[in-house]
């Protein structure tokens, strides 16, 4: 017959065992709630989002742990900021536009580059606005535009005595 110690010990390794249990489902738990959670951060597909908590659901910690593998690495709002950020970069390039000559930036009124005197656009001969030097028409008034001295084949010397 067991004695009253052997018995308090049994209670009590009882009650441990009990509360280690409640804490070990209370984890899992937590993962599946967490794993649901990120899973919605991440992507906005439905086969996903409901795949991913239940491989947690039945694989607990092994479950995280792939879960944690194949997870898509940024979140939907990391995404979102990055694409905003690269399409300010790309506005920001396109509004300076450079020079073919000497690639420094240039304005877009300005004819010719100031510092190494190319020729950046030409006038309009009707209307006087600036048009980009491959433009046959001006889009403005309707004008052809004249072909400049550049676009224009040189005129070749006549010999002298002809």
């Amino acid at each position: 017959m067991p004695g009253p110690g052997l018995e308090s010990l049994r209670s009590l390794f009882l009650y441990l065992s009990a509360a280690f249990g409640a804490f070990v489902v209370a984890l899992w738990l937590s993962l599946v709630f967490w794993t649901w959670r990120d899973i919605r951060a991440r992507t906005n597909d439905r086969f996903l989002r409901v795949l991913a908590p239940l491989l947690v659901l039945l694989l607990s910690l092994p479950g995280v742990l792939v879960y944690r593998i194949l997870r898509p690495r940024q979140t939907l709002e990391e995404e979102y900021e990055r694409a905003l950020e690269e399409e300010a970069l790309l506005s920001g390039i396109e509004d300076h536009a450079a020079c073919p000559g000497c690639s420094r930036q240039t304005r877009q009124d300005w004819m010719v580059c100031p510092h190494c005197h190319t020729r950046l656009r030409k006038s309009c001969v009707r209307c006087g606005r600036l048009l980009d030097l491959p433009w046959n028409l001006c889009p403005y008034c309707g004008t052809p535009a004249q072909p400049s001295r550049a676009d224009s084949p040189a005129e070749e010397p006549v010999p002298a005595g002809t």
